[in-house]
């Protein structure tokens, strides 16, 4: 599925909340989660209904009534439906980012936490995702810990900023910003974090540079006026959707002025966004993408070698899940025994056997008391040992 085709099944926070309370209101489960990330939108539920096409059909229906019938039947086809356990393997992988489009990237342990905070904070989820997601969150640590899934970046940002800190840029260094999309906006989260405070900000757009600006406390410009800008300039950070390059040999000329001092220059655009004959005539470091990109997918291929490990631990975690599901299934259904035997108790000493209470002097009735408080314990605990011995001796 293409990522606008995923776009449109995403859910805006301001309108989360309301749109899963649509789902559960309307009776078609009784818990539901929605993780939204770059390239994903999945929906984790619990129902006793069978998910069939029509449940699928009224399970989109409230969750985007804006949608026509057509869009709700395309949905039927788009989807990927994962059930029960295979629901639960899928998540695992998802939070361990052995099912991500960049292969043991950390960050989607931190959105599946986030995601389930927030469905939790709106009331959406109850006792069986809340197993599933804390279960696939000790997954994804233990996998992270445990293999080098994670331990070569792979991310042309991150991989940018790297090859940057080889260069040591002074602190107070002027960083001149073009573009406003994720990539830029990523990598400027790494410079601020490296503590640097000096950006220009210049995009198509000037709401947009106003707002990547206020996040990073640089000030913002249009990118039209980039060929007057005389503020001078240490390092440039690019990434456009130009077709041609933003950067010419004439604007670098003019931004540059008389300064000869030594430039950085961080091209993250395809195509480029720094026109290359501009390293011939003057003194630039150059990180360009194509540079970095071949390190990106070898590191990747060292990523991948780990799957098999990483899926050794994602299926035998699987196999202890099951079991925890099982005894955590008697719990449930224990949870009413207390009420009931107390319940029992009050109709024995009220009614059924009161006459013969009220003969018995302060001793007795003390004593009896006690033989019923011991009884009303070990009648709730027993069972439930028994319970949880009778399921791990299946599993043995």
């Amino acid at each position: 599925m293409s990522l606008d085709r995923v776009g449109r099944y995403h859910l805006p926070d301001d309108t989360l909340e309301t749109a899963l309370k649509r789902v559960i209101n309307s009776g078609l489960g009784s818990e539901l989660m929605c993780l939204s990330t770059c390239n994903r939108v999945e929906f984790i539920f619990s129902t006793s209904q069978d998910v069939d096409e029509d449940w699928i059909s009224q399970f989109f229906g409230a969750l985007f009534p804006e949608w026509c019938q057509e869009d709700i039947r395309a949905s039927w086809l788009e989807i990927e439906l994962f059930e029960g356990l295979e629901a639960v393997q899928h998540l695992f992988k998802v939070a361990s980012s052995t099912d991500s489009m960049v292969v043991g990237e950390r960050e989607i342990i931190t959105q599946v936490r986030n995601a389930y905070e927030r469905c939790e904070a709106a009331n959406c989820t109850g006792d069986i995702i809340r197993l599933v997601v804390q279960n696939a969150i000790k997954v994804a640590k233990q996998v992270y810990t445990e293999t080098a899934i994670a331990t070569k970046p792979v991310s042309v940002v991150s991989l940018a900023n790297a090859k940057l800190r080889e260069f040591q840029i002074a602190s107070d260094a002027r960083f001149l910003i073009i573009g406003t999309g994720q990539t830029i906006r990523n990598m400027c989260r790494f410079l601020t974090k490296s503590g640097y405070l000096n950006f220009t900000v210049f995009n198509r757009t000037l709401s947009n540079a106003e707002s990547l600006a206020k996040e990073i406390g640089g000030r913002a410009h249009l990118l039209k006026d980039l060929v007057s800008f005389k503020e001078g300039f240490d390092v440039i950070v690019t990434c456009t959707g130009s077709d041609k390059a933003v950067v010419t040999e004439e604007i670098y000329a003019d931004l540059i002025g008389k300064d000869g001092s030594q430039k950085t220059v961080v091209d993250l655009a395809v195509p480029a966004d720094f026109d290359r004959r501009i390293s011939k005539k003057y003194k630039v470091n150059l990180i360009a993408v194509e540079h970095i990109k071949a390190i990106a997918d070898q590191n990747l291929k060292e990523r991948k070698k780990e799957l098999e490990l990483c899926h050794q631990i994602i299926d035998q975690k699987l196999v202890e899940f099951e079991e925890l599901y099982r005894i955590r299934q008697v719990e449930r259904a224990m949870q009413t025994v207390p009420a009931k035997v107390k319940e029992i108790r009050k109709t024995a000493m009220e009614a059924v056997f009161a006459k013969e209470i009220e003969d018995l002097d302060d001793g007795s009735k003390e004593v009896l008391d006690q033989v019923i408080n011991y009884f009303e314990k070990k009648y709730i605990s027993v069972p439930m040992k028994m319970a949880k011995d009778i399921i791990l001796e299946n599993k043995a």
